[in-house]
């Protein structure tokens, strides 16, 4: 009788719990749904090209459309200190030739918030009014979301790069993958809701 009467107990929080879980799923999916496949826009100048750390394809982009000049300058948030252009692009394994002089690095960001501020600063000193963004495609969502918000009136362009080790299609069955775009997308909706609790600290914003 006293175990049914804690199960009872619990059934209070337990249909909450589940609906909540069950919009989650949900969100999910269509968040893996919507990842791009393919660019939209390849050909559109901007001033800027922006370039996020955390792969090397996003970097080589990078390079090819300032090589392209689809942009004028190349900025790349987040990485490291201590790390200069002639590093990077030996990293890269990129000859430097007439694309050095137009790169420039930020050494300020360590999250994708971090991005979008240094970015802004940046963009703010430089005068500049668009950019090209370029990361990962399961990483772009967040990202246009974060730099949106940080410069509302600077037009962006989505440049996603396609890593080979994230399968979009049939996503639930690789488990580095599922927990990639789980991981993602949980930290999208995070950013959501602070950007939502910061619009309402500034109802003119």
């Amino acid at each position: 009788m006293r175990r049914r009467r804690d199960t009872l107990s619990l059934l209070p929080w337990t249909l909450p719990l589940l609906l909540i879980g069950a919009a989650w799923l949900a969100g999910l999916v269509w968040f893996a749904a919507s990842l791009p496949d393919q660019v939209e826009d390849q050909t559109t100048p901007t001033d800027a090209i922006v370039v996020l750390t955390g792969g090397t394809e996003r970097l080589g982009t990078g390079l090819d459309l300032l090589r392209r000049r689809i942009a004028g300058k190349l900025f790349v948030s987040g990485v490291y200190r201590g790390l200069d252009v002639a590093e990077l692009l030996r990293l890269s394994r990129q000859k430097p030739d007439e694309v050095e002089c137009c790169i420039v690095l930020g050494h300020v960001a360590d999250n994708t918030q971090g991005n979008a501020i240094e970015t802004a600063a940046w963009m703010r000193a430089e005068g500049f009014h668009s950019l090209r963004l370029v990361t990962a495609n399961y990483h772009m969502r967040r990202s246009l979301m974060e730099f949106r918000f940080a410069m509302p009136d600077v037009t962006i362009v989505a440049h996603p790069v396609f890593p080979d080790t994230v399968k979009r299609d049939q996503w639930w069955m690789w488990p580095g993958t599922a927990h990639l775009l789980a991981s993602e997308y949980t930290k999208f909706l995070a950013a959501r809701i602070r950007q939502l609790a910061e619009s309402l600290d500034e109802p003119g914003r």
